[in-house]
Formats: structure tokens, C-alpha cells, sequence
């Protein structure tokens, strides 16, 4: 019987490869694997696969010729030879031949691959999910390419606990070879017969499109932008959806390409036509985007994502009886939402809960249950038409919706589009959007009415206010082909893009976010990451975040700074406040870049002016305060101050320190600007040369004056130093406040005294200079017509 050669990278030594796995369910540390060993076994087994095709391809060749001087000998005449060569065939009948062992290894692959992803979608647990992978590491080691790169996802993501980039790159690299040779084998065989099947580009698509985000980083592998490109090209064409997403990011924002927006309408657009139609089919789920720039405290206990206890607080309540809360929790189970698994199961039972007690939207969701079928509910249009007319009695907008959909589509009833015209208007004008879609597309493909692109695009527009994403669709479609609307291909791509991220890829979301939330600080980047470079904006943000905080160990730290900077910049320009903030901030201290305060302060402004920004006012103030970048503006910085305050109530002690300093250091000039017009009067009374009297005065102002300067004396944090002192001296008034109980307002009356105090020896100072009668030095009489101009 003839040895099988398996075909696999993973087939020389399967034990290595469960051993892995293996290591993955452990969390001691003496179980995991080492990147070296992975390396080291990946690199021999190609060696030693390269070495066995070369030698078998020499026995084979040594072994015909043999057989052949043989038969020449012999005499292929010989008729002995014949019988016994005629029984051996015979015999060998019943033996399975080398390619009949191979066919059998690769269908065994086959279910071992399909019984993984089974166990894969109907997991609820680490431990499901890796009894999938540990199935996918048996199909890889048959030689099964889906299996393989399922298995370079896990290791590349950290799917479950243990990330080996260089393992994963080294399982990518082999695939898109062997992906290659196989296309180039097979090239004569698509040429006659042009079938899906035998392409090989649904094996590239997502390694392309791997390769591609890797090489954009440099993680793992060398930073190279054009190579990222000629990865993200081939995975488009072989049918990747990423990868068209990617280009079509890239072409819309110019990422080193030519900004095109015709281009980025064409790859949206496939993506987009693919998410309609599993939306259609009610199969898309949205997902929670958290943002991990929001602050630690509320992070912890973010609205996305529902918190274990607060479930456990919400179950208690609706087993009591909270109506409310029972269609709430039916809800979340229904779809999936904050966090939670779909468990139609529990969906069912809070809805009938809360109908047996009279609960309108919870008959409508029972009826929405029956309609579309699940494993809870199986689809029954009876049932539904039951429950959907119950909720409808109680004028429920997502009841007469359902009974508008069962006669739009005949379903347990005869086709009738004038009662389902009838039911939708019902529902539209209760603001329920889904049935205002429905108007819509029934005004735009003339179902049941006449063609009315006006009347669609209106409700379209409606719905799409509330966020239907099939109304988004379509008014994409009127945009992109100027129907009904003047054609904009801007607008059409914004609004197809935001389509396309409702698609399954976005669940990588709650993956990276619960990656975050455990310390698996890379896995988590590496996720955001690839959503970031499909042009999410939170997980732009998110992902320079993660980079900013230098935690992250897959990326060089010198490499940080620049690689945040980049994702900052990419959320702000799809309108992220923070992150203009932020790139302001990295001009300001030359983080990733050079300083340049000029850059800087344009940011603040921009992020002031367009988004009101407290951060951004006070940033600003402090600039024009301290003449850095732009001229020095007193007036201006205490404008921004208050601004500052008044947008923000967690500005009020920042902005009330920030005053008290800029009063303080002003207080102390003018003390030094009345002590010289002082020596002016003493001197002119005296009656002595004013000349050489006034140049001792203005050298004793402009030593004083130097020593004003207390960047030299205290460093270049000397206001931080001043704002010390001054909350010191808060605290001991504070505490004289609260046991005198003075007005709430102590603290801004205090500073209104201290701000009018300073006023009125400023005009005491500028009263002594007219006596004095006579002018300073062009420095001196600088800083006075300065002050001169915001004493007032």
C-alpha cells in the first residue's frame, strides 16, 4: 500500500501543533510555547517539504527508467509476463491508489474544518472555542488551507490568549505561496472551464489582505506603504471585502494614493451591496464601539457595554415584574447587544413575560420572532399574524409594521400592497423608521404605487435620521446615480461607507475592547488596528491611544509616537475632537514630530472654533498668554479662559488656578513698574540731572526686571510652582470659608476682588508715570504702553 504524502506545513509533526494549542488553554507561563521554537519548526518543515519533493521526484525518475531496461530485456512480448501483470492489476484494484488516499485525507480535512466553524458560531465559551481550533489544527494538519488560516488568525490576534506574530507571518507567507503555485497550475483549466470553484482567489483574498495590514504597520514585518497597497490590491480582486474596504479608505482619504473619489464610490459600493443583502435577510447585528480615550471611571462601566452586575440587578428587577425592563433584556438577547450572547431562548421568555402582562412592543417582538424563525420561535406566519394584530390593536407602530410586511410579501396572507401601504403609513407617522423604509422603497421601485423618487428620498432621508442602515443604502444609490437627487459621489460614498461598517468584521470591537479590559494590551492593538485601517474612526483613536500609552510591546518605541501621531490625525479629519486636540498637543511638546507651536496653536483653534473645545479654549488662552506661536494677547487669553469655564463645568478649577497665576505675575510687574515712576518723583524733586538720574532708575528697573524673568531662577516650570503656593493659600481659606460660612461663590468673588485690586494699581501706576513727566528707555516704555493697552 503506497504512503501518503500530507500536504500540509503542519504535517510532519502534528503533536508539536496540539501541543500549541495546547499551551493556548493554559495561563501558567512553563506551558507556552516559545516564538523561537514555533520559528525554528516552521522554517525546518519548509526545508524538509522542499528536500522530499526533490528527492521522491528523483526516485520516481530513477524507478521509470529502471523499469523500462527491464521490459527491454525481458521482452514486452513475454506472455507469462503479461498474465502476471494482468492479475496484478486485477489485485491492485482493491488497493486504494496514492491520489484516492489523498482525496480521502483532504474530505476528512474538509469536515474537520466544517465541524470547527460549526463549534465556532455556537460557542459561548474559551473552552468551545478552542475544542474549534484544536479540530482546525487536525484539518490543517490534512492539508486544509481554510484550516491554516484560521489557524495564522489565531496566532496573529491572540484568539485565544497567546499572540505569536512571527508564527502567524510565517503560516501567511506559506499560504500566499502556496496559493500562487496552485493559481498558476490551474491556469489552463480556468481557461476552459470559468468556474468560482476552481479559483483559488477565495484562499489568497484574506492572506493578501493580512499580509497587506502588517506590512502598513510594520508589525511583525518591514514598514512598506507601497508593499501594503500591491497586498490590499490582490486581496480586492480576489473578492476580499476588507481589502475593498481598505482601498476604498484609502483612495477617499489619499493615503498614499491619488485621492479619488470615483475610485473609493467603486470599492465602497461592492461592499456595500454585500451588507445590504445579509441586512435583507435580517442577518446583520450592530455592534458597540466603546472609545478608550473616555475616562477610566466611566470606561469600567461603559453605556456599550452592559455591566455583569448591573445584568444581574436588571434580571432580578424583570423577574419581579418590571415590564419595562423584561421587553429591555428581550431585546438584547434578541440581537445580541451591550455585550451580551443572542439567546433567542431568553429573548422568548422575557417577551411572553412581559405580553401576559399587556405589554404592546413585547407582542410585536414575539410577532418578529415568528416571522423571520429561529430556533426559539420557528418561523410560523400564523403565530406571527397573531401576535403582530394584537400589538396593532394597541396601536403599536412595530405591530402595524409587521402586518404591513406580511401583506407586502403574502406571507400567511394573499399579497396586498394597498393594506401594506396602509399599515406602513400608520407606523411611519408613530416615527417607527423601519416602516418608514418601507415607504420609501415601496415609492422607489413602484411596488403597489407609482414611481415617486421625491416621495422615496423623503423617507428614506427620515429613516435614515434614526439610523436604518437599508435607508442609508438606498440614499446612497440615489446619490451615487443621481436619482430623484443631484448626483454627489462624496455624499454617496459617506454614506455607503457607513454601511459597510455594520459589517460581521466589526465584532472585532467587543473582542479588542474585552482584550483591553484583561491586559492583553497587544491582542487589543492589533485588532483596532485592522479596523482602523478599514477607516473606523473610534478605532483610530483608540488604536493611538493604546500606542501613546507605550504599554504595547509588538511595535518599536520609537515607532510609537509617529504611528499615533498618523492615527490622530485620521480621526480628526473625520471630525474626532480629542484627537485635534491631541495633534496639537504633539506639536506643542514634539512628540513624533518637531515642535512647532505655530502648528499647534492652528490645531487648537480649529478644534476650538468648529467643536468647542474646553481643552482646546484653554490650551489656546495659555498660548496667547505666553506669546508662544502667536502674539501675546492678555485680553484674548483670559477671553479663552472664561470661554473655557463656561463650556466645560470640569474647567472651572483649571481655568480659576490659570487666572489667579496670570493675575499674580502681573501684579508683581506692575509693583516693579510703580517702584521706578516712585524713583521718577523722588529724583525730579531732588532736582538732580535727570539724565544721568533717569539711566540709574531704568538700569535698576531693567535688573528687576530680569529678575522678573523666572524662567532662570526657577526653570521653565515656574508657573506650576506659583499655582502651588496659590492652592496652598486656597486650602487655608477655604477651610476659614466653610467654618465661617461665607457665599458658595467664595472662591470667583475672591478672584473678582483680586482681579479689581489689580486693576486699580494699574491705574494708580499709570496716574504716577504722568507725574513723573518724562519717558523711559523703548523697553520700559514697551512694557507700559503693554500695560496701557489691557489695563482698561
Amino acid at each position: 500500500m503506497p504512503q501518503v504524502t500530507r500536504f500540509s506545513i503542519l504535517s510532519t509533526d502534528y503533536k508539536f501543533v496540539v501541543m500549541c494549542f495546547n499551551a493556548w488553554l493554559c495561563s501558567s507561563d512553563d506551558n507556552v510555547v516559545s516564538v523561537n521554537e514555533i520559528k525554528q519548526f516552521l522554517s525546518h518543515t519548509l526545508e524538509r517539504r522542499k528536500l522530499n519533493k526533490g528527492i521522491n521526484k528523483r526516485e520516481n525518475l530513477l524507478e521509470k527508467k529502471k523499469n523500462q531496461h527491464k521490459l527491454r530485456i525481458k521482452g514486452i512480448q513475454n506472455k507469462a509476463l503479461l498474465k502476471r501483470n494482468k492479475n496484478h492489476f486485477w489485485q491492485s484494484k482493491s488497493i486504494p491508489t496514492k491520489k484516492q488516499a489523498y482525496k480521502n485525507l483532504t474530505d476528512e480535512g474538509d469536515q474537520l474544518f466544517k465541524m470547527g466553524i460549526k463549534i465556532l458560531q455556537q460557542s459561548k465559551s474559551q473552552k468551545q472555542k478552542a475544542e474549534a481550533y484544536i479540530l482546525f489544527a487536525k484539518a490543517a494538519d490534512m492539508g486544509n488551507l481554510k484550516a491554516m488560516e484560521k489557524t495564522a488568525d489565531a496566532l496573529l490576534f491572540g484568539n485565544l490568549g497567546t499572540q505569536n506574530i512571527t508564527a502567524a507571518i510565517q503560516l501567511y507567507e506559506y499560504l500566499a505561496k502556496e496559493g500562487s503555485y496552485k493559481a498558476q497550475n490551474k491556469f489552463i483549466l480556468l481557461k476552459k472551464k470559468k468556474s468560482p470553484e476552481n479559483s483559488e482567489r477565495m484562499k489568497k483574498k484574506q492572506i493578501a489582505k493580512a499580509l497587506g495590514f502588517l506590512s502598513s504597520y510594520g508589525i511583525g514585518m518591514e514598514y512598506n506603504q507601497a508593499k501594503a497597497l500591491i497586498y490590499y490590491t490582490f486581496g480586492s480582486a480576489g473578492g476580499s471585502m476588507m481589502s475593498q474596504m481598505i482601498l476604498g479608505y484609502r483612495y477617499l482619504s489619499g493615503i498614499n494614493v491619488l485621492q479619488n473619489c470615483e475610485v473609493a464610490l467603486n470599492h465602497y459600493k461592492k461592499v456595500a451591496d454585500y451588507i445590504a443583502d445579509k441586512l435583507e435577510k435580517s442577518e446583520g447585528i450592530p455592534v458597540e464601539k466603546v472609545r478608550l480615550t473616555e475616562r477610566p471611571e466611566n470606561l469600567s462601566s461603559n453605556s456599550e457595554i452592559l455591566d455583569w452586575d448591573i445584568y444581574q440587578y436588571y434580571k432580578f428587577l424583570a423577574e419581579r415584574g418590571d415590564v419595562q425592563l423584561q421587553v429591555s433584556l428581550g431585546q438584547l438577547h434578541l440581537i445580541g447587544r451591550k455585550g451580551l450572547d443572542q439567546d433567542y431562548y431568553k429573548a422568548l421568555y422575557y417577551f411572553l413575560k412581559a405580553a401576559k402582562a399587556g405589554s404592546a412592543n413585547a407582542m410585536a417582538f414575539i410577532g418578529k420572532m415568528y416571522l423571520e424563525g429561529n430556533a426559539a420561535a420557528p418561523q410560523n406566519n400564523a403565530t406571527a399574524f397573531k401576535y403582530f394584530s394584537m400589538a396593532a390593536n394597541k396601536g403599536n407602530a412595530i405591530g402595524l409594521h409587521g402586518l404591513g410586511l406580511l401583506y407586502f410579501y403574502g406571507k400567511g396572507v394573499p399579497v396586498n400592497y394597498a393594506e401594506a401601504l396602509k399599515y406602513f403609513q400608520k407606523a411611519a407617522e408613530k416615527g417607527w423608521p423601519n416602516a418608514q423604509f418601507q415607504l420609501g422603497f415601496m415609492y422607489y421601485s413602484g411596488s403597489g404605487v407609482w414611481k415617486d423618487y421625491k416621495l422615496a428620498f423623503k423617507y428614506f432621508y427620515l429613516a435614515s435620521q434614526s439610523g436604518q442602515p437599508l435607508a442609508i443604502y438606498y440614499l446612497a444609490e440615489m446619490y451615487a446615480t443621481g436619482t430623484g437627487v443631484l448626483r454627489s459621489c462624496r455624499t454617496a460614498v459617506e454614506l455607503y461607507k457607513g454601511v459597510c461598517e455594520l459589517g460581521h468584521w466589526a465584532e472585532k470591537f467587543l473582542t479588542a475592547y474585552f482584550a483591553y479590559k484583561d491586559g492583553d494590551i497587544d491582542s487589543s492593538l492589533v485588532q483596532y488596528a485592522l479596523l482602523a485601517e478599514m477607516g473606523y474612526e473610534v478605532a483610530q483613536s483608540n488604536s493611538a491611544f493604546i500606542l501613546e500609552s507605550k504599554k504595547a510591546k509588538i511595535l518599536e518605541k520609537e515607532k510609537m509616537y509617529p504611528m499615533a501621531l498618523l492615527l490622530w490625525n485620521r480621526a480628526a479629519i473625520q471630525g474626532n475632537a480629542f484627537a485635534r486636540v491631541k495633534i496639537g498637543d504633539y506639536h506643542y511638546y514634539g512628540y513624533g514630530t518637531k515642535k512647532d507651536y505655530q502648528t499647534a496653536a492652528t490645531h487648537y483653534s480649529i478644534a476650538a472654533d468648529k467643536y468647542h473645545s474646553a481643552q482646546a479654549m484653554f490650551n489656546l488662552a495659555y498660548m496667547y498668554e505666553h506669546g508662544l506661536g502667536i502674539a501675546k494677547d492678555i485680553h484674548l487669553a483670559r477671553r479663552l479662559y472664561d470661554m473655557a469655564a463656561q463650556t466645560s463645568p470640569d474647567a472651572h478649577i483649571p481655568v480659576f488656578f490659570a487666572l489667579m497665576k496670570l493675575e499674580t505675575v502681573h501684579l508683581l510687574q506692575d509693583i516693579l513698574i510703580f517702584n521706578v515712576s516712585l524713583s521718577q518723583i523722588s529724583l525730579k524733586s531732588l532736582k538732580t540731572p535727570m539724565s544721568n538720574s533717569w539711566n540709574v532708575s531704568c538700569r535698576q528697573f531693567t535688573m528687576r526686571w530680569k529678575w522678573m524673568k523666572l524662567d532662570n531662577t526657577l526653570g521653565p516650570y515656574w508657573d506650576l510652582f506659583v499655582i502651588g503656593l496659590i492652592v496652598a493659600m486656597l486650602i487655608f481659606l477655604l477651610r476659614n470659608h466653610y467654618r465661617a460660612g461665607v457665599h458658595s461663590h467664595f472662591m470667583r468673588n475672591m478672584l473678582l476682588e483680586f482681579y479689581d485690586f489689580h486693576q486699580s494699581l494699574k491705574r494708580w501706576v499709570l496716574t504716577v508715570q504722568k507725574l513723573a513727566g518724562e519717558k523711559c528707555s523703548p523697553d520700559i516704555e514697551l512694557l507700559i504702553l503693554e500695560d496701557k493697552d489691557w489695563a482698561d
